[in-house]
């Protein structure tokens, strides 16, 4: 299998959005616990990096972050980003990505 074909892509991203819901996990558990916390930096930057799914999830089904703010509307943004740009990947003209990749190098 290889790394560009959707499926493995697909994999790719439900398995850094189960550990980036393992490290909200985690931070939740810490917080109850009065211990090291992972900072809402780095927690926002795991979500940057594609891992909005399981940060989103993980904020609704432990209920973590759900009232702090700017972290809270700060993940928003970065899930609207995410979603418009996968938008733009699925729905792009046939060769604008190649395009704009080729502008890239």
């Amino acid at each position: 299998m290889q790394l560009g074909q959707p499926l493995t892509l697909f994999l790719i991203y439900l398995l850094f959005n189960v550990v980036v819901f393992c490290v909200y996990w985690w931070d939740k558990e810490a917080a109850r616990q009065g211990q090291w916390r992972i900072s809402e930096n780095t927690l926002l930057s795991l979500a940057l990096f594609g891992g909005s799914f399981g940060a989103v999830t993980a904020q609704q089904i432990l209920r973590h972050k759900t009232r702090k703010e700017p972290f809270r509307s700060t993940l928003m943004l970065i899930v609207v980003l995410h979603v418009v740009a996968a938008a733009f990947w699925i729905f792009a003209p046939t060769g604008t990505l190649a395009a704009l990749f080729a502008l890239m190098e």
